[in-house]
């Protein structure tokens, strides 16, 4: 009998990997697992002795270097090659026929290869970086050009390779796709965190981004993420222009054979209502699907067709995303209680009936205003409509009037404040009530949160029920306390659920914050009237916050797109003494007030210039120049380039397809200059 060699260490763990990986996409890709979990698990073991005993012969792409390593500290920020555009939306089959319209107008042709046709995953985008064939980074979409690397966290997806076998000349690309959760594995976890006494989480879609932004990866590896791929982008330029690959279909069953997860729902459609079939089957069978969809997404599916068509402002002009109808229940009314917001704003929450909407248990929807609860008549004890689209919270749409209870009464809204008793007051030409009382103690807690929130200062730890711990324990009363945290670390560990590996992360994460944008700042301290896009505006027009901070209110007003209302909150927002007080400590902590750009100033080169000082908005498609490259020459010559048009905007640049702006600027009386006119002044010396 020939005698077996001995297979060398080398040998042996690469064997393993790449029985292992074979059984991961077996099992969390096509779902058709062909060994039993004690199997599996012994393969793993025998991979894990073989490393111990061989620790220079641990491969990056190794299973068991899915979780290593200790807590992130902080999600470095990861710029993209190429930006990562969000879709347009539709809502009709009209909407949808107007694209295919205009796809065809522009191309001079329907699509040669038809659209592909996709399920829209309710889920976090994600761009995966591989190079030579291995995982190197996992980014978020963030604003778009610049999304936060959080490459320690997508390790764990086991559904994720982290490594293919590419050929040569392509193991350097990206994947673009989303993370989700599954539903039924969302359920699961739910059931398990509340076994334990934890609180369920809301939903899927929100659990998984913050997940994605856990700082500690072992954390991460618990819940149940995975993912679908749905872009392919090779680093090679000749991979990129070959007819190989020149399909968007093409390009997803090549990821398909490298082990990526890719939709099977996929389909390519030829005709308009081929399209809407593929749309409306999903709408109507979406309950079906193991996963939250919330539309379906169609895209030109010849890659060289894609590049004609080119993108507008933040979207692609060969995609949209037709976005479902929002489904509904019906439930109970049991109470309506009151709310109450940062700003101090007292909104009616519904307190419901338990009931299920789209795989989630609702107990309580918004109702929006005391306006609205006397229009649509709702009073407790109602059976009412509940409806869930793109939002996190349910709202109520309706009662079911002929269920109505005898013992059901029109409901009195209440006139002093739920928490601290002040008096409601309700602003002429407004349907908000507020309270007035700054030291209301939900308004304070909605404040820190809000400052902590990942839109905002992002400091993961510091949710809404770490904030009314520390509330309760004396250590928060303001935002700016936030940053005196650290002294009381002794303090803080003496808390219930707080650990020193809970406890470090939470102060790094405060130490992080220090270097986020000044734009999520100005947002983060709360003025109202002030949300993300108002404060980048801002931002971008002053420098700094120091600037807006001294800015008069008519400079404040002069900004594009900005009204008085707002100028009026914001310019009395940096007089407030009480507002000095907490700014003057964060600014002391180190926070950006004065880091930025100075504010941009009209060079003696350009001040003579057509359009120096003149506010202009673009709108349509230009021939000759797309709108940023627009954008930038008329800024370069010292105008303004607003995103909406107002009695402050000078000209409307209308190219073909002139939508709405158009026909406002006509309202306003605005002047409206054609493209030709447009390059005619482009040209004038200054």
């Amino acid at each position: 009998m020939r005698k077996t060699e001995p297979t060398s260490p080398a040998a042996a763990i690469n064997s393993l990997i790449r029985q292992i990986r074979e059984h991961d996409v077996r099992y969390y890709v096509d779902a058709e697992p062909t060994i039993a979990d004690r199997a599996y698990d012994a393969l793993v073991k025998q991979l894990e002795a073989l490393e111990t005993a061989h620790p220079e012969l641990i491969r990056i792409d190794s299973p068991t270097q899915r979780v290593s390593g200790a807590a992130t500290k902080l999600f470095p920020p990861a710029e993209h090659a190429v930006p990562m555009l969000s879709l347009a939306n539709t809502y009709s089959r009209d909407e949808v026929l107007d694209f295919v319209r205009r796809v065809t107008e522009l191309l001079g042709h329907a699509p040669k290869e038809g659209y592909a046709c996709e399920l829209k995953f309710d889920g976090v985008a994600m761009s995966l970086t591989y190079e030579g064939g291995k995982l190197v980074r996992g980014a978020t979409r963030g604003d778009g050009t610049m999304g936060d690397d959080v490459t320690p966290n997508v390790r764990t997806i086991r559904s994720l390779p982290l490594s293919v076998h590419a050929k040569s000349d392509a193991q350097d690309f990206e994947v673009r796709g989303e993370v989700f959760m599954p539903v039924e594995a969302f359920r699961k976890m739910n059931e398990a965190r509340e076994a334990r006494g934890e609180a369920a989480f809301a939903n899927p879609r929100n659990t998984t981004a913050g997940t994605l932004k856990t700082l500690d990866v072992r954390e991460v590896a618990e819940r149940p993420l995975t993912f679908t791929a749905y872009h392919l982008r090779f680093h090679s330029a000749e991979l990129e222009a070959s007819k190989a690959y020149d399909t968007h279909l093409k390009r997803l069953a090549y990821l398909r054979e490298l082990g990526f997860p890719v939709s099977k729902y996929t389909k390519q459609a030829m005709t308009p209502d081929d399209v809407m079939d593929f749309a409306m089957h999903w709408q109507e069978t979406r309950d079906a699907l193991p996963f939250e969809i919330d539309g379906a997404v169609i895209k030109v599916n010849r890659l060289d067709e894609q590049s004609q068509l080119g993108a507008v402002a933040k979207s692609p002009r060969w995609a949209i995303a037709y976005k479902f109808e929002a489904r509904q229940a019906r439930t109970k009314l049991n109470a309506i209680t009151m709310q109450v917001g940062r700003m101090g704003t007292v909104t009616p929450v519904a307190e419901l009936e338990p009931v299920q909407l789209t795989g989630i248990t609702i107990r309580r929807a918004t109702l929006h205003n005391a306006d609205e609860i006397e229009r649509k008549d709702i009073r407790v004890g109602d059976t009412v409509i509940i409806e869930r689209g793109g939002e996190v919270i349910p709202k109520v749409v309706g009662v079911e009037q002929s269920l109505r209870p005898k013992s059901a009464k029109p409901f009195k809204y209440p006139t002093v404040c739920p928490v601290c008793n002040s008096e409601l007051v309700k602003p002429e030409g407004e349907v908000n009530w507020y309270c007035e009382n700054p030291d209301c103690a939900a308004q304070v807690e909605a404040r820190i949160t809000h400052f902590a929130s990942r839109g905002a200062m992002d400091i993961a730890g510091l949710g809404e029920q770490s904030v009314a711990q520390f509330i309760e324990a004396g250590l928060l009363k303001s935002i700016a306390d936030i940053y005196s945290l650290p002294d009381h670390r002794d303090e803080l560990l003496g808390l219930d659920r707080m650990g020193e590996k809970k406890c470090d992360n939470l102060l790094a994460a405060i130490e992080a914050s220090k270097s986020q944008k000044p734009a999520r700042l100005l947002y983060g301290i709360g003025i109202r009237h002030v949300g993300t896009n108002v404060a980048k505006l801002l931002v971008d027009a002053f420098g700094t916050i120091d600037a807006i901070a001294e800015a008069s209110q008519e400079a404040i007003d002069d900004v594009p797109s900005i009204g008085p209302e707002i100028a009026s909150s914001v310019f009395a927002f940096f007089r407030n003494p009480q507002s000095q007080e907490v700014l003057g400590r964060l600014r002391a902590a180190g926070l950006p007030f004065n880091v930025g750009k100075p504010r941009a100033k009209i060079s003696a080169s350009t001040s003579g210039h057509f359009f120096s000082g003149k506010t202009v908005v673009l709108t349509g498609t230009l021939s000759s120049m797309g709108r940023d490259e627009a954008k930038e020459k008329i800024e370069a010559l010292g105008g303004k380039v607003a995103g909406s048009v107002s009695k402050k905007t000078d000209y409307v640049i209308a190219g073909a397809e002139a939508g709405s702006k158009l026909t406002k600027a006509a309202a306003l009386d605005v002047a409206i200059m054609e493209e030709a006119e447009f390059l005619s002044h482009l040209n004038e010396p200054a």
